[in-house]
């Protein structure tokens, strides 16, 4: 990762990020959902694991040091992710389920606050 965290935080960052992300389709879609499927599981595993994801990508620039500008600039594609954390994080004013991983990726992305204090906070509400 871009903040210099080991294989041991990325993994228990990923199985919280699996759990955060039931807990958020059960409040936002009343009808049952399989998060095991490649649209959700699936790319969350990429985005983590894959040296080729244009998200990882991204998001190792930020941990960095690069602004969302820089690191926009200089990737050639579009990381989605970029988008789909803002969009989360709105849907989730409304639901009200409780998403530190989403709220801590909206305040590096979108409020401008420093990547390693707002993960090292992080590291202390996860299990």
């Amino acid at each position: 990762m871009g903040l210099g965290y080991g294989d041991n935080f990325q993994s228990v960052l990923m199985s919280n990020g699996i759990r955060e992300m039931k807990k958020f389709i059960r409040k936002v879609h009343k009808m049952k959902r399989n998060i095991n499927d490649s649209a959700y599981l699936g790319d969350l595993l990429v985005t983590g694991y894959s040296v080729f994801s244009r998200n990882r990508m991204f998001g190792n620039m930020i941990g960095k040091g690069y602004t969302v500008k820089s690191a926009m600039m200089e990737m050639s594609m579009v990381a989605e992710g970029y988008y789909a954390a803002k969009s989360a994080w709105e849907l989730n004013q409304k639901y009200e389920a409780k998403t530190p991983i989403i709220d801590a990726v909206h305040a590096i992305l979108y409020e401008g606050k420093d990547a390693k204090k707002i993960f090292k906070k992080l590291t202390e509400k996860l299990d």
